[in-house]
């Protein structure tokens, strides 16, 4: 059997949807290494401009130096040494993805292990983006109940929004994760359902594996195994994936949501909830007032997306360096950086 592909893999969903369970769980396989989210890949992407071109040994070394230095990038969850990590970068190709490659694949050694992923709830929002420094990556969108998901942020100390946002919120990690299934294909996209993990994770596993061209390890049933070394011990609201996988937080929404957010969420979400195969409660239309916040809610977002498009469009039309995409990512090779400027 040929050995799988060195893809990137991309996990991604509604904040509160169990993409950290289905982080560990791929962090669990042999082959593969997913770490805590990092914070410092989509930075580096908008502040690209401020590196210059990478070309030149001293802006890789200035865009290393951000990335292992900057306290909010998180780069210390990784437990890699920061010194190598800015070496592999300045010695590596002149490319943004390149650059961010480097530092995952040093957190994957540091597990003996040669292939990466990443993962982010947000991350949904931009995988054009992401998609440009990683063009070979494998995105796997994790859905859960738009209304559990919503019951869980409102329990959040670290979430700073209303439910209405967080209705909006899941309603775009839908619409997103359908637009990129259409673009993309089977054989880059993935979509799969939190209720389905966590009844049946060997079977889902095993097919989620199958589409990212791995064998299937038992291990993986198991995260909690990896918990204590894939999870920041300040993440308390994480405390969850130390257990067994169980059902205890699913279909909680009907104890934590208040009847007008149940009202709210069926109103404006139910097609969305339909279409993924989650019965409505039966409740009876939001008043106007509600569904004319969550309308407001979902233009402005519209609006802020539309605004980071064509801000990314036109920063596009004057990169400042040819090529942002990661080189050879399936291989893992080193590279020489190639021709540059003092």
């Amino acid at each position: 059997m040929a050995p799988p592909p060195d893809r990137t893999i991309i996990v991604l969903g509604c904040p509160r949807s169990g993409t950290t369970l289905l982080q560990l769980m791929l962090h669990a396989h042999p082959r593969i290494a997913v770490p805590p989210e990092t914070r410092f890949v989509l930075d580096t992407y908008w502040r690209r401009r401020e590196f210059g071109d990478l070309r030149k040994t001293a802006n890789r070394t200035a865009l290393a130096e951000h990335i292992v230095r900057q306290k909010r990038s998180r780069f210390g969850d990784l437990g890699i040494d920061p010194e190598q990590a800015v070496a592999g970068i300045v010695n590596g190709p002149p490319t943004l993805g390149s650059a961010l490659s480097s530092v995952f694949r040093e957190y994957a050694r540091r597990f003996d292990k040669p292939r990466w992923g990443d993962k982010r709830p947000g991350y949904y929002q931009h995988i054009d983006e992401l998609l440009r420094m990683f063009p070979d990556a494998q995105i796997v969108h994790l859905i859960r109940d738009g209304r559990d998901c919503v019951g869980s942020l409102k329990q959040m100390d670290w979430y700073r929004h209303d439910s209405v946002t967080a209705m909006a919120t899941w309603a775009e990690a839908i619409d997103y994760g359908q637009a990129a299934a259409r673009r993309l294909g089977p054989d880059s996209y993935y979509q799969m359902y939190y209720e389905n993990l966590i009844d049946s994770a060997e079977e889902e596993l095993s097919a989620l594996c199958a589409f990212l061209g791995e064998e299937f390890d038992p291990a993986m049933c198991e995260p909690n195994q990896v918990a204590d070394v894939a999870v920041p011990k300040r993440k308390t609201w994480h405390e969850n994936t130390h257990r067994e996988v169980n059902r205890s937080s699913s279909g909680s929404w009907e104890k934590r949501l208040e009847p007008w957010e149940i009202r709210l969420s069926e109103t404006v979400l139910g097609s969305r909830l339909r279409q993924n195969g989650y019965e409505l409660s039966g409740a009876p239309r939001a008043a106007a007032r509600d569904v004319a916040r969550y309308a407001k809610t979902a233009t402005m977002r519209r609006l802020a997306r539309r605004k980071r498009r064509f801000r990314d469009r036109w920063w596009r039309l004057n990169e400042p360096t040819p090529n942002i995409a990661a080189v050879d990512t399936r291989s893992g090779h080193r590279h020489a950086a190639g021709s540059e400027e003092g």
